[in-house]
Formats: structure tokens, sequence, C-alpha cells
């Protein structure tokens, strides 16, 4: 059974060069109950100007940044879409549908078809780089939402799914572990013990993380990272200092973990001060932040108010 999220705490944030707008408004005409809510454009970023788009697909929040051509997108961070044939009798249409107006322009990683774990599954990376792992799920199973984010480890960081797991479910609340799969005797060349896919909860919300040793050219970078929505200074600086693992990448609310995925640790009132404050205001605001590594919520409230 698939269930869509109340709240959303951690929202993921993809990076384009231009086409931000554009694949926005793609995945609102391709996915069920999606709709682009907002477009706003950051004024002299070190990008220059930089539109920033906010659109649901499914019930998810998303996030996007059209600030140029720093960051290629792959599949190490994914999307699963969990069509339900208990949720709509139509399921199994869709998840056709859907994948053929992903397939335009795109290319297949594992063709839509009958595998040992699903009736109908298929991996695609769209025309902009972004990958969706599309499945007619069992609904006999626990409730899950639309779409679920994705961890690929790989290369160096392969074998390290569940010490990363461990991490994330120490760090966020209301977490826990879901569904845990490990590599069989003879998988080589994954490991046995590995994890073949496991699931779990952060702040209410699912992610799923896999292993895999087969050879990918990829690997955890910025193009897609993980926006935490904080509701105050002590919450910013608790993610800061469990997560924040490479002191140079630190910049503007951003860090890096030690798995090498990205996180923005930003305040929940930065898109209250950004998109409802006058044009002073708001240039004020970004380019207070744009000069701090950790937010500093204070400073930002204080700027904003011309104090």
């Amino acid at each position: 059974m698939i269930v869509t999220n109340v709240k959303q705490t951690i929202v993921p944030h993809l990076w384009y060069d231009k086409q931000a707008v554009e694949a926005a408004n793609f995945y609102a005409s391709v996915f069920p109950e999606s709709k682009v809510t907002s477009v706003t454009q950051l004024h002299d970023t070190p990008s220059g100007d930089c539109d920033q788009v906010s659109f649901e697909i499914w019930g998810q929040k998303f996030m996007a940044i059209s600030a140029g051509p720093y960051f290629k997108l792959n599949p190490s961070v994914s999307f699963f879409v969990n069509f339900d044939p208990s949720r709509d009798e139509d399921a199994a249409e869709k998840i056709d549908e859907v994948w053929n107006k992903l397939s335009e322009g795109g290319q297949a990683l594992m063709p839509l078809d009958k595998y040992p774990f699903s009736e109908r599954y298929g991996w695609i990376q769209d025309k902009f780089g972004v990958s969706w792992q599309l499945m007619l799920t069992n609904p006999e199973g626990e409730e899950r939402p639309a779409i679920i984010p994705s961890f690929l480890f790989v290369g160096d960081q392969c074998g390290k799914a569940e010490e990363a797991m461990s991490l994330y479910l120490s760090v966020f609340g209301n977490s826990r572990q879901g569904t845990v799969a490990r590599y069989p005797k003879g998988s080589e060349p994954d490991r046995e013990g590995t994890i073949m896919f496991a699931d779990f909860m952060l702040e209410n919300q699912w992610f799923t993380a896999m292993d895999s040793a087969h050879e990918h050219k990829f690997s955890f970078n910025e193009a897609i990272s993980f926006m935490v929505k904080c509701d105050s200074q002590e919450e910013i600086d608790h993610y800061w200092d469990r997560l924040s693992a490479v002191p140079e990448a630190e910049q503007c609310g951003w860090l890096k973990d030690k798995f090498g995925v990205s996180w923005q640790i930003v305040p929940s009132v930065l898109d209250e001060l950004l998109g409802k404050g006058t044009p002073e205001q708001m240039e004020r605001v970004t380019k207070a932040f744009l000069q701090m590594k950790k937010f500093d919520l204070a400073a930002l409230h204080r700027v904003y108010n011309g104090e």
C-alpha cells in the first residue's frame, strides 16, 4: 500500500546547469498528482542569477536549481516509484505510461520487465540525467510512499551501506530500520552479507540503500543533495556536527558526510525570508547566507530586519 508524506523534513535537491524549470515542468507532466509549486530567482550568487524551483511528485516534495555545469547527475542517487495495484487499479498501465514518457531522450539502465523481485520493474535515466526505478509493488507489504530516494554505494563506498544507515538512523529522529536483504554466497563480485536491498525511515520518510561491487563510473556528488529543514539553531548545530566530514565542502549550508553524500542544513524560515521579503531584504539575506558555512539563524533575522 502507498502512503504520502504528511510533513516532509528532508527534501531531495537537484542541481541542473540551466534546465531546473524545464525539468520540474516535465516531471509534473509525467507523474500522477504532481505540480510545480514555486519558481524564485536568486541574484548575484557565485553561479550568477539562478532559478530555484519547488515541485511535488506524487506527494514527495523536491527542489531544483539552475546553477551552472558544475555537477553531473548520475544513478548513485535514484528514486523508486511505487505503482500499487491496491491503491490504483490502473497501476500496471500507469507504470508503462510513465516509463514511456521518461524514455523519451532517456536511457534504460535495466529494461522494464519481469524480475524475481517484481512482476514489473525497470530502472531508467531520464533526458535530464535523473534516475528512476519504477516498480509494480506487492500490495500486501508494509505501507510505503509512492516516491522513495535510494542510495547506491559503489566503488570505494561499496560495502558501507549498512554503516551509512546506522549513522543516519542515529542522527535523525522518528527513524527506524525496515527491510534488510543481504547478498548470499556466490553473488560475486558482491560480497556475501553486504546490502542487496534495505529500506529505512528518517523523520518519518522512507529511503532505500544498496551496495554494488560491479564497476560503475560514478559516485555520490552534489548534483543530488538532501535539504534538511530545521526549526532552530539547535537543530542546525545537531545535524551539522553529526554529519559534516569534509571541511572543504562546507559552504552556504552545504556539507558532505563521510560517505560522500551531500546535505543542505537550512532553516525552515529561509523560504519565507526569501519569498515574502522586499527585494532589498531578499538581497541582504542572500548576500549574508552566501558568506556563511553553517547557517546562523539569528544573523539572518538581523540582516532581514536591517539591523
